[in-house]
C-alpha cells in the first residue's frame, strides 16, 4: 500500500508544471527584501547587477536611488543609466522611471529601486511594481528592493508595531511570483549604529527616526517580519520543485503540521493541538476533512460539527482543505506527501476492535504508511460532547415530488420494450435483460434514484409479462428463468444505486463549485472595499443572494443597537426585534424567530463576531412561516458572517490605527503649541515690559531719541505679537474649516503693493526688487488673504536673509496659470526640509542672528492659497544660495473686460 502511495505522486502536479512553462516565457524577478530602510538592499543589488555585468551580461539602471551616499553612488559609476522622464505634478517637476525607453532598449536585466513607489499622475501605471510586471512579461529580467513594511498582508501588523500606517504598499502575489528572494539583514544594534554615523539620513532626521520609527524593539519585531516571510516564500518554493519533478515527501527542511479532522467530536481538541504544536516548532499548518461518499448521507449534526471544526481551525491560523476521496489514508498521505508536510495529527480509533477488523482504522493504516512523517495519535480526553448548540431550530428541507421523472423512467421502460420486442426474433429470451437494464441506467442517470428502482420493477414486470414463459401472465413457468429474473432485479438495483449516487456526487460538485466561487467573489468585494458601509452594504446583499432572505445589519452604537445596512433598504424594528437583537448581541448566541429565545421576533438575530468579540449581529426574515435557514443555509450563513466579520474588524483596526495616530499628531502640536507660545509670547511681553517699566521709571533722565527708541521698541514688538496672535487666529480657522475664501477680481499689482506696505518695516534692511508686469490678468482670489499670504512669505525672507540683501517679488504668465515667486539672498532650506517647511510648527534649524519663529506662517501660506484653488512650493535658487517661494493660481476664464465698461 505504501508503493500505492508513492504511485499517486509520481506524476509531477499539473500545477507545478504550469507554473514552470509560464516561468520560462516570462523574466525573471529577484527582490533584494529588507527589515528597514538602511541595511543595505540598494547596495546589495547593485553589488550583484555589477557581478552579472562582469559577466558580460547586458545590465542597465532603470532606476536607483542613492540618497546621497557615497558608497552607492560610487557602485553605480559604470552601469548604463536609463535617463528618466519628467513628470510634472501639482507645479512640482518629478522624475519618473522611463518605461519605454527600457523597453525600447531591451536589456537582459534592469535594476529597479524600491518597488512600493507609487508613480507620478500621468504615468503610464500608478504604481511602479505594475511597471515591473511589464517588464517582466517582455522577457526582462529585473532586480529589485523592498520593504518589509510594504507588503500588502503585513500592513496591518506593521502599523500595529511601529504606530505608522504605510500606504505603499505591493501585493503579496508579486513575492510570491519571484524567482528569488535575498533577506538583506542587519542587526538593530547595527543599523542604529549606521543612523547615528549619517549613512542612512541626515542627523537630524536621523535622530528623529531612532525616536520613533527605528527603536531597538520595532526593528527587531520587523526583523522577525522579514525573516518569516523569507522563509514562507523559500518553503513554497521547495514545495513547488518537488511538485514539479515528482519527489515524493517529506523533505523536512522545514516543519509544516497537518490535522486531519472528520465529524467526530473531539476535532476541536485535535485543532487545539494542532496548533499548540505548530507554534512550538514555529511552523505553517492546516486542517484537512477527506469527502467520501458516505458525506452526503450523514445526519446535519455531524456535518455541523465538522463545518466547525474546519471553522475553528480556520479561526486559529489554519487553511482548511477540503478534497474528495474513497480511501482516507491514503488520500491523507498523497496530500502530506505532495504538500511536504511532516506532521500529522490524527484522533485515536473510536470504535470497537471487531469493528476495525471489518472497516479497518484510519490511524492504524497512518502509522504504517507514513515513512518518514511523524504521526501524532491524540486520544479522547478532550472530547467534547454532542454538536455546537446553535439555539436555532432548522427549517425543513423542502424536497417536492415531481411526476416528471417517473414519466421519463417510463419512456425508458417503453423504449426498452420496444427494443426487445423487435429483438425477440433474434435472440435469446435471457438476452433481451440487458436492454431493459439499458433503460433502468438511462433513468438513473436523467431521473435520480427512486425513479429508477421504479423502472427497475417496471422493467421486471415488462420483462415477466411479455417476454418469459408463459407470455402475458405473471406465472414463471422455467425455473431458470426465476433466476434471471432475480438476477436482473439484484443488477438493476445495483446499478441504478450506483448511477444515482455518482449523480448526486455531481450535483454535490457543481453546488460546492457554484457555493465556493460565490464565496470567492465575496472575499474579493471585501478586500476591495475601503469603508465600513461598502462592507456592510456588500454583506448584506450577499446574504441576501445567496440564503435568499430579507436582511438587517446592526452594530452598536452609544449604549444600544442601530440599523447600519439592509437588503431591501429598511430600518424599521418593532419592540420585539430590538429586544432580540440586543440579547443576541450581549449573549453571543442566536436569538428571535425560530430560537430558543425570544421566538416571537419577526427576524431571526445572528451575532457577528470575530476571534477578538462581537461586532454586531445581523437579522433576516422570509415571507414563509416557520423556521428560516435548512442546516445547509446554516453552515453557508456561518461562512459568509466570517469574512464579513474579518473585514468589519480591519476596517475598524484601521480606523483605530488612525484615530491613535491622530491623537499622536494632536498631542503633537499641543506640545508644539504650548512650546511656541511659551516663547513666542514670552519674548514679545519681556521686551514691552522692559522697554514700558524704563520709561515709568526713567523718562525725566532719558534724552528725547532714547525715549522715542523705546516706544519704537513697545511697538514693534506689539505688532510682533499681534502677528502671532492673528497666525495663531488664522490657524484655528484652517483646522476647523471655517475658513471661507470672499473671492472677488483684483489686479496682482494693487496686493502685492499693500503686502510690501504692510512689510515695509520688516523688511527695512533689505533691498526689494519688484517685477510685476502691468499687463498680467486680474486675479479671482480673497484679496485679505492673499495679502496675508504674501505678507508671510515677505517675513520669512526678511527673518533668513542677511541684512542688505535683495528679497525679489516677481510675476509671470505661465499658460492657464499665474505664478508669483518670492526670492531671497538666504542659506536655503536643507533637502531633507524642502517637503516639511509647510507643516504646522515646523522650524527649519537657523543661525543665532535668525529671529525666531513659530512654524506658522508657511502653514497658513499653504492653507489659505489651497483655499483659493492655487498650489504653493518651495526650492533653492540654482545660481546662488537662497529659496524661492512660488504661487500658482489659476487664470480665471471669465475675467472682466474693464477696457469696455462705462
Amino acid at each position: 500500500m505504501a508503493d500505492d502511495m508513492r504511485d499517486g505522486v509520481a506524476r509531477p502536479s499539473p500545477d507545478a508544471l504550469l507554473e514552470s512553462a509560464e516561468r520560462e516565457t516570462r523574466g525573471r524577478l529577484k527582490i533584494f527584501l529588507g527589515a528597514a530602510p538602511g541595511v543595505g538592499k540598494t547596495f546589495e543589488m547593485l553589488m550583484s547587477g555589477r557581478a552579472r555585468l562582469s559577466d558580460g551580461m547586458d545590465v542597465v539602471i532603470g532606476v536607483v536611488e542613492t540618497h546621497g551616499r557615497k558608497e552607492t553612488e560610487a557602485l553605480v559609476e559604470g552601469f548604463e543609466i536609463i535617463p528618466r522622464h519628467a513628470v510634472e505634478y501639482k507645479g512640482r517637476v518629478l522624475d519618473e522611471m522611463d518605461l519605454d525607453a527600457i523597453l525600447a532598449r531591451q536589456p537582459t536585466l534592469v535594476l529597479v529601486d524600491e518597488l512600493a513607489h507609487t508613480n507620478a499622475e500621468g504615468s503610464r501605471h500608478p504604481k511602479r511594481y505594475l511597471d515591473v510586471e511589464e517588464l517582466l512579461a517582455r522577457g526582462i529580467d529585473v532586480y529589485t528592493t523592498l520593504n518589509i513594511q510594504h507588503v500588502e498582508s503585513l500592513n496591518d501588523v506593521v502599523a500595529q508595531i511601529t504606530r505608522i500606517r504605510v500606504r505603499e504598499t505591493v501585493p503579496d502575489s508579486i513575492i510570491d511570483r519571484a524567482d528569488d528572494v535575498e533577506l538583506i539583514d542587519l542587526t538593530p544594534d547595527d543599523l542604529i549604529k549606521r543612523l547615528n554615523d549619517g549613512k542612512v539620513y541626515m542627523p537630524k532626521t536621523a535622530r528623529r527616526a531612532i525616536e520613533n520609527y527605528f527603536s531597538p524593539g520595532n526593528l527587531t519585531a520587523l526583523r522577525e517580519l522579514a525573516l518569516r516571510r523569507t522563509a514562507q516564500r523559500v518553503d513554497e518554493q521547495l514545495v513547488s520543485h518537488m511538485q514539479a519533478h515528482a519527489i515524493s515527501g517529506p523533505w523536512a527542511a522545514g516543519e509544516r503540521v497537518l490535522v486531519c479532522l472528520n465529524e467526530e467530536a473531539r476535532g476541536s481538541a485535535l485543532v487545539r493541538y494542532a496548533r499548540r504544536q505548530a507554534d512550538r516548532l514555529r511552523a505553517p499548518w492546516a486542517a484537512l476533512h477527506v469527502e467520501t461518499s458516505r458525506d452526503a448521507a450523514r445526519p446535519e449534526a455531524d456535518k455541523d460539527r465538522l463545518a466547525a471544526h474546519l471553522r475553528l481551525a480556520e479561526q486559529l491560523g489554519a487553511e482548511a482543505v477540503t478534497i474528495p476521496g474513497q480511501e482516507v489514508a491514503n488520500d491523507i498521505l498523497r496530500y502530506a506527501a505532495a504538500n511536504n508536510f511532516t506532521h500529522l495529527v490524527v484522533g485515536s480509533p473510536g470504535q470497537p476492535r471487531w469493528r476495525e477488523w471489518l472497516t479497518g482504522s484510519v490511524s492504524h493504516d497512518l502509522i504504517r504508511r507514513a515513512g518518514d512523517m511523524s504521526v501524532h495519535v491524540i486520544s479522547g480526553a478532550e472530547r467534547e460532547h454532542g454538536a455546537p448548540a446553535r439555539g436555532v431550530k432548522a427549517a425543513a428541507v423542502r424536497q417536492p415530488i415531481h411526476m416528471w421523472p417517473y414519466l421519463i423512467a417510463t419512456l425508458f421502460v417503453g423504449g426498452a420494450l420496444g427494443g426487445s420486442a423487435v429483438l425477440d426474433r433474434v435472440l435469446d429470451v435471457r438476452n433481451l435483460a440487458l436492454v431493459f437494464l439499458m433503460g433502468v441506467l438511462g433513468a438513473a442517470v436523467t431521473a435520480g434514484l427512486w425513479p429508477a428502482l421504479y423502472a427497475c420493477f417496471l422493467s421486471a414486470l415488462a420483462f415477466n409479462y411479455f417476454f418469459l414463459e408463459p407470455r402475458y401472465t405473471l406465472t414463471i413457468q422455467d425455473p431458470e428463468s426465476v433466476l434471471a429474473l432475480v438476477f436482473f432485479l439484484v443488477v438493476a438495483v445495483t446499478a441504478s444505486n450506483l448511477m444515482a449516487r455518482v449523480q448526486r456526487q455531481a450535483e454535490a460538485a457543481r453546488q460546492r463549485a457554484r457555493t465556493t466561487e460565490d464565496l470567492y467573489l465575496f472575499s474579493k468585494k471585501l478586500a476591495g472595499a475601503g469603508t465600513l458601509d461598502d462592507v456592510l452594504w456588500a454583506t448584506a446583499h450577499q446574504i441576501a443572494l445567496m440564503l435568499k432572505v430579507r436582511v438587517v445589519i446592526l452594530l452598536p452604537e452609544g449604549d444600544g443597537l442601530a440599523v447600519k445596512a439592509g437588503y431591501p433598504p429598511d430600518d424599521t424594528l418593532v419592540e420585539a426585534d430590538i429586544a432580540a437583537a440586543r440579547w443576541a448581541f450581549a449573549h453571543d448566541h442566536a436569538a428571535g424567530r425560530g430560537a430558543d429565545t425570544l421566538p416571537g421576533a419577526k427576524r431571526l438575530y445572528l451575532p457577528l463576531k470575530s476571534s477578538r468579540a462581537a461586532l454586531g449581529v445581523v437579522g433576516l426574515d422570509n415571507d414563509r412561516q416557520g423556521p428560516l435557514l435548512t442546516p445547509e443555509q446554516q453552515r453557508l450563513f456561518d461562512a459568509l458572517a466570517d469574512q464579513a466579520a474579518l473585514a468589519i474588524e480591519r476596517i475598524q483596526l484601521v480606523a483605530d490605527i488612525d484615530h491613535a495616530k491622530r491623537a499622536a499628531e494632536t498631542d503633537r502640536l499641543r506640545s508644539a503649541l504650548l512650546t511656541s507660545i511659551s516663547h513666542d509670547l514670552k519674548t514679545p511681553l519681556s521686551a514691552i515690559l522692559g522697554a514700558a517699566g524704563t520709561l515709568r521709571d526713567y523718562a525725566g533722565s532719558m534724552s528725547e531719541p532714547d525715549r522715542v527708541d523705546l516706544l519704537a521698541t513697545v511697538i514693534d514688538e506689539a505688532e510682533r505679537l499681534n502677528r502671532f496672535i492673528a497666525n495663531l487666529l488664522d490657524m484655528t480657522r484652517l483646522e476647523t474649516g471655517a475658513m471661507q475664501p470672499n473671492v472677488s477680481f483684483y489686479f496682482a499689482g494693487d496686493i502685492v503693493g499693500a503686502a510690501l506696505r504692510r512689510a515695509s518695516k520688516i523688511l527695512a534692511r533689505h533691498t526689494i526688487e519688484v517685477d510685476i508686469p502691468a499687463d498680467l490678468p486680474m486675479l479671482r482670489v480673497d484679496a485679505v488673504l492673499f495679502e496675508q499670504v504674501l505678507f508671510n512669505l515677505l517675513d520669512n525672507a526678511a527673518k533668513y536673509a542677511p541684512a542688505g540683501s535683495t528679497v525679489r517679488i516677481g510675476g509671470r504668465e505661465e499658460g492657464k496659470t499665474l505664478a508669483f515667486q518670492v526670492t531671497d539672498e538666504g542659506s536655503g532650506i536643507p533637502g531633507s526640509d524642502l517637503e516639511r517647511v509647510f507643516d504646522t510648527f515646523y522650524r527649519v534649524r537657523k543661525g543665532d542672528h535668525v529671529r525666531a519663529g513659530t512654524g506658522l506662517g508657511l502653514s497658513i501660506c499653504r492653507g489659505f492659497i489651497e483655499a483659493m484653488g492655487g498650489t504653493i512650493s518651495v526650492e533653492n535658487r540654482p545660481d546662488r544660495s537662497g529659496a524661492v517661494f512660488t504661487i500658482r493660481m489659476p487664470i480665471p476664464a471669465d475675467t472682466p473686460n474693464l477696457d469696455h465698461q462705462p
